[in-house]
């Protein structure tokens, strides 16, 4: 058994990762500023410390990593919208607390630090699909923020012996995805305007692709980067593989619920990436990794957590 700090642990994805490692039998403590996670995301873990607070306060960070073997860093405001909105905030979120944490991990002699990366920091680079040694291009303060961490990562990993590997992320959805955020995934707010019959909004022609991930295949390529041998100082691409279109996307999840709603388009969004697509064979070389869940099985899990959870919303 060992002790698991989960940064944005009432998120999304640190949910995911939490309820894994508590079904592993790790302990686990979660740190969250519920500025977007949600407490009830945690409600059938109660086994699961939870420290409301915000990691951009040192003394936050240095209290929660205490006694820590491994730190899933998840905690982040992920959204291209809202950091071109307000960069200021999204700095804080996403380098300010991602420092401060590393600096406690640091102190406190913390096996290893594995960091939430976003597939963002490509940018619009033409080659597909995208590889880790790639240049970097981020569009937008988030794709710049995430890019800086990681970098910082490596770093404290050169300078001070702590061991970080970075995740890079492709597009990761699924159950608890929040659809109620106007900068949710395009899945989820997909998933609950064909629910309820509406038709969703495509920014742009529809034909921009994007490496689709099912949350369990992230979970696992995390979970993987914290003991695997040859990991460290490395970033890491984990996704599919795949692409499909917004356009392809939205006929796929018509066909799983039955209907055929069409989409209304806008004009594109600043700082979106045109096209997105993981090499995963670094991924296999070094973590073992290989997706276990493909995209459509991942559209039905996610519809049917959707349909339920709004039944639950209808019923509170």
């Amino acid at each position: 058994m060992a002790s698991y700090l989960v940064t944005g642990g009432a998120g999304f994805i640190g949910s995911h990762l939490s309820t894994e490692l508590v079904r592993r039998g790790h302990r686990v403590r979660v740190v969250d500023s519920l500025i977007t996670g949600k407490r009830r995301n945690l409600d059938h873990l109660p086994q699961v410390e939870f420290v409301q607070g915000d990691l951009a306060d040192a003394a936050v960070a240095t209290a929660v990593v205490q006694g820590v073997d491994y730190v899933l860093h998840q905690a982040a405001i992920p959204s291209v919208p809202r950091s071109v909105q307000d960069p200021i905030t999204s700095n804080r979120a996403n380098i300010d607390a991602s420092l401060n944490i590393l600096v406690a991990a640091r102190d406190a002699g913390v096996k290893r630090l594995v960091y939430a990366g976003s597939s963002s920091a490509y940018g619009d680079t033409p080659t597909l699909p995208k590889r880790e040694d790639m240049p970097t291009n981020p569009l937008s303060p988030y794709a710049l923020q995430k890019l800086v961490a990681e970098q910082y990562c490596q770093l404290f990993t050169r300078l001070y012996g702590l061991e970080t590997v970075t995740i890079r992320y492709f597009n990761v959805f699924g159950p608890r995805q929040d659809p109620g955020s106007p900068y949710s995934g395009v899945i989820s707010l997909f998933a609950t305007a064909l629910l309820e019959g509406r038709q969703p909004v495509i920014y742009g022609d529809g034909e921009q692709t994007r490496d689709f991930t099912y949350v369990a295949n992230v979970v696992d390529g995390v979970l993987r980067a914290c003991e695997a041998p040859t990991a460290s100082g490395e970033v890491i691409n984990v996704a599919t593989g795949g692409r499909i279109s917004l356009n392809e996307l939205l006929r796929t999840m018509n066909r799983i619920v039955n209907s055929s709603i069409t989409a209304t388009y806008a004009d594109g969004r600043a700082g979106d990436v045109r096209d997105s697509q993981a090499d995963i064979s670094k991924a296999r070389a070094v973590l073992g990794y290989e997706p276990l869940v493909q995209l459509e099985e991942g559209l039905r899990h996610t519809l049917e957590w959707c349909r339920s959870d709004a039944t639950a919303a209808a019923a509170r």
